[in-house]
Order: C-alpha cells, then sequence, then structure tokens
C-alpha cells in the first residue's frame, strides 16, 4: 500500500513520520506524476491559499479532484480542510471543493489560535487535538457525517472516502487516526484490487 502526502507546502513531514513510524510507505506528491499507484493521499496543514495557488501551477488541481471524487480515501487536516471546502465564508474562492460543507477560517481568533484540548472522535475514542490558526465547520451537508466537535462547532467530518480535521492528528502523538485512515485504503483495495494499473 503507498500512501501519498501533498508536499507542496505545508506540515507534511509530520504526516509522513506518523505514517513511516506505523509501517506505512509514503510518497511526496509534488506533480501530477506523482499521483501514479495511490492507495490513499493526505493533504496536510499549512497555507490554504497558498497550497491552492501551487495546486493550480502544478497541474495538481483537477488530476487530484478526479482522484478524490474518484473515491481516493483523503485524510485532511486544517488547510487541507480548506482546500477540499465547497465553500470558504466570506471567500469567492474554492480549491478542490469535493467536500460539501462551509468553512470558516483563521475561527478561534487570535487568542486561541493554537491551543490542546482532548475531546471524543466517533469510532476513535478521546482525542488529544492539536489546533493551529485553525478553521472550523460552519455547516455541514445532511450526508456529512459528524466526527467530533469542540465548544458546539464541528471539527471533524467523514464524507464517503474524505475525512476533513480542523485540527492536526499527526501532532498528538496519537496514530489511531492515521490507523483508521489506513483501514479505508485497505477497504479500498479489497474493492478495487488492481485500480491502479
Amino acid at each position: 500500500m503507498k500512501i501519498g502526502v501533498l508536499a507542496l507546502q505545508g506540515a507534511f513531514i509530520e504526516h509522513e513520520n506518523m505514517l513511516t513510524d506505523i509501517g506505512t510507505v509514503c510518497t511526496e506528491v509534488r506533480q501530477v506524476s506523482d499521483l501514479q499507484g495511490l492507495d490513499g493521499i493526505v493533504l496536510p496543514g499549512g497555507e490554504s491559499t497558498v497550497q491552492g495557488q501551487l495546486l493550480q501551477k502544478s497541474g495538481l488541481l483537477a488530476p487530484l479532484w478526479d482522484l478524490i471524487a474518484g473515491g481516493l480515501p483523503t485524510l485532511a487536516t486544517c488547510a487541507g480542510l480548506i482546500l477540499l471546502a465547497q465553500k470558504i465564508k466570506d471567500s469567492p474562492v474554492t480549491h478542490l471543493g469535493t467536500l460539501p460543507v462551509t468553512i470558516k477560517r483563521n475561527a478561534y481568533g487570535r487568542q486561541l489560535s493554537s491551543f490542546v484540548t482532548e475531546e471524543p472522535v466517533k469510532g476513535i475514542g478521546n482525542f488529544s487535538m492539536v489546533f493551529i490558526r485553525a478553521p472550523y465547520i460552519e455547516h455541514a451537508d445532511m450526508d456529512v457525517e459528524i466526527l467530533a466537535k469542540v465548544d458546539g462547532k464541528i471539527v471533524a467530518v467523514k464524507y464517503g472516502n474524505q475525512i476533513g480535521l480542523s485540527f492536526h492528528p499527526e501532532l498528538s502523538g496519537n496514530p489511531k487516526i492515521h490507523k483508521w485512515f489506513l483501514s479505508l485504503c485497505e477497504k479500498r483495495l479489497d474493492v478495487y484490487p488492481l485500480h491502479h494499473t
């Protein structure tokens, strides 16, 4: 099994380290050819505007959209969640737009720009959530499964093959979310064992 980590900008190394620590083969995605043969992809935190521009310049935006819309398991954290969102509050610009949610960027303001809290995540249990200039999900469509809330605000969702998180599980020291994501990748492999030939 091979997992791609979008490596245009942001906190991709931490995801790679966690995935490698649990025995997964990772490849950095910087150009279209890097998308070949992936069984899942991680969209890391960072600067969503910069990442969106780099997706356009690199030619990755359309083929990545095709893969995600076609069922490629996707784990998106912080800025990665913003890349997936169909709507970004107070912005006419969207990027991949495969996840039917409305995102509020930098939603916690300066005083809470970075914080850690422990809250339950559906199917995972209590999880130490690291928030860094985090967005939250202001609205999710009916068929989006809500996995976690903090102070009444949605911070984790699942929609088909897509997991979107406001926080940074790669900084928690807890691999449970990454292991769950890998289980989704394995399930897809069982269904489509020849999908990348």
